[in-house]
């Protein structure tokens, strides 16, 4: 077989396992807590402030995680491997073990976990993906949050009529099967026996003060995001409950923002180079808040499917500009930058749940904190446009 046929067959293999990677590490790891909400709340385990507050624990654990990454040596796919296993076990351990303080602890541990697996799959997974020529399969990986989270919505609502005890340790008990599926991929050495080279490199870029300007929009623009996206995404079964009592609908918004993350995914990793990340973000920041606003201003069926839509389609593909925009300020050299942007996006997670929940159960609705997240998205689509539009019109000073 040609190396081109080798490359490509390696290619696929490391995108796909890391495709599954994410969706147990986000998807079931992280993001099942969402759709177990309703049910922990229907069976009196929690009220919905202390729903907001493992929320947040385990938003803390993942800015905890993404902040350590730097500090550890260790291998990828050990990282990965050993990641995944704790994640089962995480889960398993929600359904087995119960208390509040106990709950707590596994959530803040998830979030650990996950960031970890998410930066060293991502890591791994790109690396494999310049090696073999194919850095268009990046959009691949980047699927699977989403995937992971639409098998967890559609599986809560099968699983919830056992209890939500029943439901995690099936969480976990599936994260086990994938685990084994994708396990023997994560071989430091696989890229020996491919034939794939070195992979090419993105210069270091020596910051100039415009550079250090635009990273530090950078870093505080992107901590909006994790604010404006995070209530929707922790709450909207709940949200979804209240507004249409009784109806079956509730349990496939959620599903369906996960859905909608796959083609974001793919469009947002086959965008041109050429295109500026700072009107991409501030595109994609405007598509979110409409999404948030969708289920405040029009709280019915259509509402919640489209919001669900907008919403989640620029979910990845906000990380994958950023990342980018990264890269174009710092080139090799961007993973002390991508480190702070992500420390950012954490810290607007972390509050997201913190602010709406005690405020959701004092009046009764979601509707100010939705409101007040989908101002915050807005903003930082007018901010960035408003950043790409000066280095616009800089650039067209400097050449005319």
């Amino acid at each position: 077989m040609s190396n081109i046929g080798k490359d490509s067959r390696a290619a696929w293999r490391a995108a796909l396992a890391c495709m599954v990677t994410l969706a147990v590490a986000m998807g079931l790891g992280r993001f099942a807590f969402t759709p177990m909400l309703p049910i922990m709340l229907h069976e009196g385990k929690l009220d919905l402030q202390a729903g907001g507050v493992l929320a947040s624990l385990n938003y803390l654990g993942y800015f905890i995680g993404a902040v350590s990454c730097a500090s550890i040596r260790l291998r990828p796919a050990f990282m990965v491997r050993s990641g995944l296993l704790a994640t089962a076990a995480l889960l398993l351990g929600m359904g087995l073990l119960h208390g509040f303080t106990m709950w707590g602890a596994l959530r803040g541990a998830a979030g650990v976990v996950s960031a970890w697996v998410f930066v060293f799959a991502s890591g791994w997974g790109l690396r494999r993906l310049a090696e073999t020529h194919s850095p268009a399969l990046a959009g691949v990986i980047y699927t699977g949050p989403g995937l992971g989270i639409a098998i967890t919505g559609l599986l809560g609502g099968v699983t919830g009529q056992w209890g939500s005890d029943a439901a995690w340790v099936g969480y976990g008990l599936l994260a086990l099967v994938l685990i084994a599926l994708i396990w023997q991929v994560f071989d430091d050495g696989a890229a020996a026996s491919t034939g794939a080279g070195k992979a090419p490199e993105v210069p270091p870029v020596a910051p100039s003060p415009r550079h250090r300007s635009d990273a530090r929009w950078l870093v505080g623009l992107y901590g909006l995001a994790g604010f404006g996206y995070i209530i929707t995404a922790t709450f909207l079964p709940v949200i979804a409950r209240q507004a249409l009592p009784g109806s079956p609908w509730p349990d496939f918004f959620w599903p369906l923002f996960g859905l909608a993350i796959v083609p974001g995914a793919l469009i947002g990793a086959r965008a041109r180079a050429q295109w500026d990340n700072r009107l991409l973000l501030a595109i994609a920041y405007a598509l979110q808040a409409a999404g948030v606003v969708l289920s405040v201003l029009w709280p019915n069926i259509a509402g919640f499917a489209v919001g669900s839509l907008l919403l989640g389609m620029p979910f990845t593909a906000i990380t994958l500009f950023a990342v980018r925009e990264a890269r174009r300020l710092r080139g090799n050299a961007a993973a002390g930058l991508i480190g702070y942007a992500t420390a950012s996006y954490g810290v607007g997670q972390i509050l997201g749940p913190l602010f709406a929940a005690p405020l959701a159960q004092r009046t009764g609705s979601f509707a100010v904190p939705l409101l007040v997240a989908a101002a915050a998205l807005a903003l930082g689509s007018v901010l960035f446009l408003a950043v790409w539009r000066k280095a616009r019109m800089r650039n067209d000073a400097f050449t005319a």
